[in-house]
């Protein structure tokens, strides 16, 4: 028996986003509902799988966790990039790593959303039309508003169109980002600290590396107007979480719309989740129907490419020619 594990389904819906019935008689497909932190715990539990699925980033895969599953021979996530795996110890452990293609438009759409949901006070009146209560908030419009970008990649740029259609100017920065890059667009270049002065609007859209790793600390939230709100759909380690909070208890800035944390999930107890100048949601930029029919039915074509002996998507070449032995149906 090949057995197949699909980690970090939280919402329950993995066996139902393929047709896994595809896969050759003597594989079988399991998934895991709940979150698994702990080495000795992940360990034990994909002992006994020989590939396996991440959920994007929600599961760490160190060099020691891939040291103990000696029967792993396919890891494959979601997206074309997971910093949360090892990639140089899955090399030199001989385990093919394999990826998904993804558009990044549904995680531009949920930017907006919080933009909105920040600006207009909608979860604040929600709860109030829920208690009965009526128009308690004064929000705050968009047009003639500035929209700062921390990074214009694919989804950054996504974000420039959208942004004129509200009638609000861009201005963008990130370490490599060139001013006629900028231009093309449709946006404008300017240096870090200026786009953190001037923007009433801050958007951070940045991969995550030891170069972004707090790239937004106390000194860069400080520069912000009190104004402005602070945006997070890339990754939270990019902003300094508790200079954050800091900022956020002290009103130096408006508030923050934030779908991702340093820890995830997020704990119960987190300061956070006090605050009232905060829209939290739960790392569900990439959560839609669309996006999870693409990564588990491009995951699906992986595990049958590979079991084929033909792997597709590979996201560390240098294995190829040093895998592990194929499983045995």
């Amino acid at each position: 028996m090949i057995r197949v594990a699909l980690l970090d389904d939280y919402q329950n819906v993995a066996l139902d986003c393929a047709e896994w019935e595809r896969l050759p008689e003597g594989v079988a497909v399991e998934h895991f509902t709940e979150p698994m932190a702990d080495v000795d715990v992940l360990a034990k539990a994909l002992a006994p799988y020989q590939l396996v699925m991440a959920l994007r980033e929600r599961t760490l895969f160190s060099r020691e966790l891939l040291e103990r599953l000696p029967e792993l021979r396919l890891l494959a996530t979601a997206g074309m990039r997971n910093a949360a795996i090892d990639m140089d110890a899955a090399t030199e452990l001989g385990i093919l790593v394999c990826g998904t293609e993804g558009s990044g438009v549904s995680t531009m759409e949920l930017t907006w959303a919080l933009i909105l949901a920040a600006m207009r006070h909608v979860p604040v009146e929600h709860g109030n039309m829920r208690a009965g209560r009526w128009q308690e908030t004064v929000g705050v419009g968009l047009a003639g508003k500035t929209l700062g970008l921390v990074g214009l990649g694919r989804i950054g740029a996504m974000m420039v169109p959208v942004a004129k259609a509200f009638g609000m100017r861009t201005i963008a920065w990130s370490q490599n980002l060139t001013a006629e890059a900028a231009a093309q667009a449709g946006s404008e270049r300017v240096e870090k600290d200026a786009l953190l002065a001037a923007a009433d609007v801050v958007s951070i859209h940045l991969k995550l590396s030891e170069r972004s790793r707090g790239l937004l600390g106390r000194r860069e939230l400080g520069l912000m107007k009190r104004t402005a709100w602070l945006v997070n759909t890339s990754r939270g380690p990019i902003v300094d979480e508790a200079a954050l909070i800091e900022a956020l208890e002290r009103g130096t800035i408006a508030g923050a719309g934030l779908d991702v944390y340093a820890v995830e999930p997020l704990p119960a107890r987190h300061p956070l989740r006090e605050l009232e100048n905060v829209v939290l949601l739960p790392h569900i930029g990439y959560v839609t129907e669309e996006v999870y029919a693409a990564f588990y039915g491009e995951t699906l074509e992986n595990v049958q490419a590979f079991l084929a002996g033909q792997p597709t998507r590979v996201l560390n070449p240098d294995v190829l020619g040093r895998l592990r032995p194929p499983p045995a149906a």
